[in-house]
């Protein structure tokens, strides 16, 4: 199973960003995918998820309102549209898929991921 994320660049507060996650080797409705994102100088934090078997999808109180996850099974994919963008929002992005089935809470947690992606670069200017 490989993931590659893209999408990323460079966008004024205000702006609008869409990433893309490709899953290869199985079918991305075999996963809870998740993404996260990892600013200069800090940790890698959780950012949204979308669950298999609900179709859930739940977000970070940070973007909350303002990001919105999505999955394609034709394209095998999960997308994070990003809006209203701010440069708090500049960071890696990284989308990750979990095999095992955990509750909700325990999928913020990037240790519960088995595949990620090799990151994309969000970069928002005041």
């Amino acid at each position: 199973v490989q993931l590659q994320a893209s999408g990323g660049g460079s966008a004024q507060a205000g702006g609008s960003l869409r990433l893309s996650c490709v899953v290869s080797g199985r079918p991305v409705s075999n996963f809870d995918v998740g993404w996260f994102r990892q600013a200069p100088g800090k940790e890698r934090e959780f950012v949204a998820v979308f669950r298999r078997s609900t179709n859930a999808k739940y977000y970070a109180d940070s973007v909350k309102g303002r990001f919105s996850i999505s999955r394609d099974n034709t394209k095998n994919t999960v997308a994070l549209q990003m809006s209203s963008l701010s440069p708090e929002d500049t960071a890696v992005y990284y989308c990750a898929a979990s095999e095992r089935r955990y509750i909700m809470s325990a999928l913020f947690d990037g240790t519960r991921y088995d595949y990620w992606g090799q990151g994309t670069l969000v970069t928002v200017s005041s």
